[in-house]
């Protein structure tokens, strides 16, 4: 009799589980399907004119220069989803930034800070078929949105620029711990939606970033 109230013990245990497996994963496809889009920012004054005729991954080295560009160089690499959570491969994505200095390679650009010779700026990557993307790059500086007025100040950031199949999206990232980033105007503006925005720290130099497309 006792072996068969154990058999009946596991049974009813084995099936429990299975039920709860059911149950958990209900939830798990719901909060993947609930993935919130990276919010829209705008693409700034300094999208690059002329865009440069190196946009390969690596913006820290110029062909034929024998310096690498100033600054902490970084890596940065993620992922780009959709709201199912599947990845979004076959995409471009353009990204362009100020250089270490706060200074755009760009004939609008009025900052003073100086230009870097050895600063590509500008990359146009393509995901793989699990929707990565990765970029090597220099940390870019802060910089004054007028130099007239010293007291309003871009935090670092870096420009997105998502094509995907009909869908596009433009964006920033910003860093993680910058306190400049909850006086930016353009960063708050985001409300809620200000964490989406924020690169995870993934060691020293390395930042993970992922993008999230809307439907259209």
């Amino acid at each position: 009799m006792k072996r068969v109230d154990e058999a009946s013990r596991r049974r009813i245990l084995q099936r429990a589980a299975a039920m709860g497996a059911v149950v958990l994963a209900a939830p798990w496809r719901a909060a993947l399907a609930s993935l919130s889009p990276t919010p829209a920012q705008t693409s700034g004054p300094f999208y690059p004119d002329p865009v440069p005729l190196e946009t390969d991954g690596d913006l820290t080295m110029l062909k034929g220069a024998t310096a690498r560009a100033s600054g902490q160089v970084i890596q940065v690499s993620g992922r780009l989803l959709d709201r199912d959570g599947k990845p979004v491969p076959g995409a471009t994505i353009e990204v362009w930034q100020a250089n270490a200095h706060g200074r755009y390679a760009h004939p609008r650009d009025v900052n003073t800070a100086p230009l870097d010779p050895n600063f590509q700026g500008y990359a146009r990557l393509t995901t793989d078929a699990e929707g990565r993307y990765t970029f090597t790059t220099i940390k870019p500086g802060a910089y004054p949105i007028n130099p007239a007025n010293p007291d309003g100040v871009r935090p670092p950031h870096i420009h997105f620029d998502v094509e995907a199949k009909g869908r596009h999206l433009v964006t920033q990232m910003y860093f993680p711990g910058e306190p400049l980033n909850e006086g930016d105007v353009i960063f708050g503006a985001l409300g809620r939606q200000k964490q989406a925005t924020i690169a995870q720290a993934l060691g020293e130099s390395a930042y993970g970033w992922d993008i999230v497309l809307g439907k259209g």
